[in-house]
């Protein structure tokens, strides 16, 4: 009796999940997309998601408070696609936690930069100065790469741009204190720290502005904000559809109207000119 109750609850999970996956079958144009608060679920609102519900689409989109469940959801099934993240934190996320997931295209991008609820210039620093900076590996990377370029600290010499950490500090020449935090947190911390450095989705979402920035960084492709998607899923329909409206002459000009101060991708450049 129990044997024949087994094989008859397994028959109806099998049903069930077929149902599910036949459901799922029927709407193939239905997608969820996940991203971070601000300006990157703005660039969906405004240019992305009305080319693609002209083509048929119904887009749903989930945003998020942090940088790491919209993986986790990507991976998992609950997103079709998010946006949010660079190439460098994507492959060591995917690798750490053993996703696959890939890149599909980068996007326009607000570049990470300080700024100052304090100060009005960077002349301002002295010994105890506090810069508050990302915690997370790849971002702490960039602020680092920007104190060095800017002669507040020097990097050894060998250390690699895109992993440096504070252990490759050789020589904190300005003395200033580095105070590690969330990235969502760093536009709050300007209330207590003297220069924060803020990731731009964060900065615009706070309602700081790109031009209000003290310092910028000059955005290299590793840290373009990009498309992901399932590894499986790169070469499908929905994403070729994907892709296309970033591409599009439609979203070059809401790139320029909304999202000036980005930097721009190659493929809006060769569109320019």
């Amino acid at each position: 009796m129990n044997t024949r109750r087994t094989l008859l609850l397994a028959v109806v999970a099998a049903l069930a999940a077929a149902v599910n996956l036949n459901a799922h079958a029927r709407d193939p144009k239905e997608l969820v997309i996940g991203t971070s608060s601000g300006p990157y679920a703005d660039q969906i609102k405004l240019g992305i998601k009305p080319i693609l519900e002209k083509q048929g689409y119904k887009v749903k989109l989930v945003e998020f408070n942090d940088y790491i469940q919209p993986n986790f959801a990507l991976a998992e099934g609950s997103l079709d696609a998010n946006v949010f993240q660079h190439i460098v934190y994507l492959n060591k996320f995917a690798a750490d936690h053993k996703l696959a997931l890939s890149e599909l295209i980068k996007i326009p991008t607000a570049p990470i930069a300080i700024y100052s609820q304090k100060h009005k210039t960077l002349n301002d620093v002295r010994e105890g100065t506090t810069v508050a900076l990302p915690n997370d590996p790849t971002n702490q990377a960039r602020a680092l790469v920007l104190l060095d370029q800017m002669g507040w600290i020097k990097l050894r010499e060998k250390a690699d741009p895109l992993k440096a950490s504070e252990r490759d500090i050789a020589v904190n020449m300005k003395k200033i204190k580095l105070l590690p935090l969330e990235a969502a947190q760093l536009p709050r911390s300007l209330q207590d720290a003297d220069y924060a450095f803020v990731n731009g989705n964060y900065a615009l979402a706070s309602g700081l502005k790109l031009k209000d920035a003290l310092i910028t960084e000059k955005i290299s492709p590793a840290y373009a904000n990009l498309v992901a998607v399932r590894s499986a899923d790169k070469d499908k329909q929905f994403a070729k559809d994907i892709a296309a409206a970033y591409r599009s002459r439609e979203f070059l000009a809401v790139t320029n109207k909304y999202f000036a101060d980005y930097a721009k991708t190659d493929y809006q450049l060769a569109l320019e000119k």
